[in-house]
């Protein structure tokens, strides 16, 4: 099969799987959020960085030296193996002494079995994801969805039980465990490739050279990214950190969705013109523009529907998520063009750039959000609001370099984009304010959706023909 036809292939699956996955967790965390307190996903926001921590250190980054790899063989895969399951093993024992030190840290006695509970998925998932990088490298995203749909519909029964039952906080561990477990019992039942029990140092050396600068850049992220829910809770209450985390979970949801649709197939397409400047530039400026076209109108329509469609959704519980979620909103716009453009470094072997890159952004990242604490939770969601829009521009400066792509070339692309987007917002805005008839929450929804894409269209017709080329090229291929 042809990397085009291979190319458009993938991207259906990827889309099947995307959507179907996604929205049935979406389902299970509303039911969830209906069913438990804020204060719930607030412990479990708690010790999320300690098992985002796990998981990126389990992987070290070689199963993305994996998918990079022009030839893999069996030994390659074993090894890979192997180590990602001693690493877990560690990781697991390590997370179960430090758990009582977590708790005491925040003043939660409950987070000490919370955490050496979910630690198990570091075990659990180094059993799949050299399966994964397989099914990446091969562009085989069918067989990927046929394994993980049964274990996402299971993992969902799972949580909504206990949650029925009154579990409370620990149906949100059952729910991660149990899809963590059945996916990989899936794969190892009904998947015929075993990975063999080889171990090669030289091997070892080649993949963990290239992936242990993405771990780290990795580690750097999740704490970063993990930081403002670490302060949140300790600073303020764990009620607090729930509403944080609830409207971040929400705004990243659609752009999440879309980005990864595309950045699943990109990447591993990126990787086979690597050595290719001029066609690994024109792919590059294709997907950011058609990604950056629809996450700047998903992330607006979010911001104007915010109030009603919290009420709607979770309930009045949650009302005070919608402020956050409607700053976050704002960063997620720009959130693929900051991914993209770190795919370019991967792609290159440019893993030490990629390291230096992370390094300087965090450093940034963290004066940022320690000057804004004593002015309260607003003012850190818009910390991480700002930052997240420089560093989507600080990754494009060091890529761009590689491509023959400058910083004002895509800038001006990228709010050519989001112009068109934004202008929208303004009118019906206005229009909202000069209407007098008050709409229940449906309503109010449905009116602001029609009247955005009203004004939309024409614009988007007139001032943005390059993505209806690129729509229209999808289309007729």
């Amino acid at each position: 099969m042809s990397l085009v036809k291979q190319a458009k292939k993938s991207v259906v699956w990827t889309f099947i799987q995307q959507f179907s996955v996604q929205l049935i967790n979406l389902g299970v965390q509303i039911i969830l959020a209906r069913l438990l307190l804020p204060s719930d996903f607030g412990l479990i926001a708690m010790i999320t960085v300690f098992v985002a921590l796990g998981q990126s250190l389990s992987d070290s980054g070689m199963t993305s030296s994996l998918v990079r790899n022009d030839r893999n063989t069996e030994n390659d895969y074993g090894t890979v193996f192997i180590t990602n399951v001693g690493i877990s093993v560690l990781l697991f024992g390590l997370a179960y002494v430090l758990a009582p030190f977590v708790a005491d840290f925040y003043r939660q006695e409950i987070l000490t079995s919370l955490l050496r509970a979910y630690s198990l998925v570091f075990i659990i998932s180094s059993f799949n994801v050299v399966q994964l990088a397989k099914f990446t490298k091969e562009l085989n995203f069918k067989s990927q969805f046929i394994y993980q749909l049964p274990s996402v519909i299971i993992s969902a029964g799972v949580g909504v039980l206990m949650a029925f039952k009154g579990f409370g906080v620990w149906s949100l561990v059952g729910l991660n465990l149990a899809q963590a477990a059945s996916f990989s019992l899936f794969l190892w039942l009904f998947y015929k490739w075993r990975p063999k029990l080889i171990f090669d140092k030289s091997i070892f050396k080649y993949h963990f050279d290239y992936g242990y600068k993405l771990t780290l850049s990795s580690i750097l992220n999740t704490i970063y990214i993990n930081l403002y829910k670490v302060i949140i809770g300790k600073r303020f209450s764990t009620t607090s950190v729930g509403y944080f985390t609830q409207a971040d979970s929400l705004r990243l949801f659609p752009v999440n969705q879309l980005s990864s649709i595309l950045n699943r197939v990109a990447f591993p397409l990126f990787a086979s013109i690597k050595n290719d400047d001029a066609r690994l530039k024109k792919a590059y400026i294709s997907s950011t523009r058609l990604v950056l076209s629809f996450s700047s109108v998903l992330m607006i329509m979010l911001i104007l529907i915010a109030k009603p469609l919290f009420l709607v959704v979770f309930g009045e519980k949650w009302i005070s998520s919608v402020p956050y979620f409607q700053i976050l909103c704002i960063a997620s716009v720009f959130l693929p063009l900051g991914t993209y453009n770190l795919n370019i470094l991967k792609v290159k072997g440019r893993t030490d750039l990629f390291l230096r890159v992370e390094l300087i952004k965090k450093i940034i990242g963290v004066v940022f959000l320690l000057v804004c604490i004593p002015f309260g939770i607003n003012a850190i969601v818009w910390s991480l609001c700002i930052t997240n829009i420089f560093f989507a521009y600080l990754n494009g400066y060091f890529s761009g370099k590689l491509i023959n792509y400058s910083i004002h070339q895509q800038i001006l692309h990228s709010f050519n984009v989001i112009l068109i987007s934004v202008i929208p917002y303004a009118l019906t805005y206005v229009a909202n304010e000069f209407w007098f008839y008050k709409f229940n929450n449906y309503i109010s929804i449905l009116f602001n959706i029609s009247v955005y894409t009203i004004f939309y269209l024409p614009l988007m017709l007139i001032f943005n023909k390059a993505l209806l080329n690129d729509i229209k090229m999808i289309l007729k291929r």
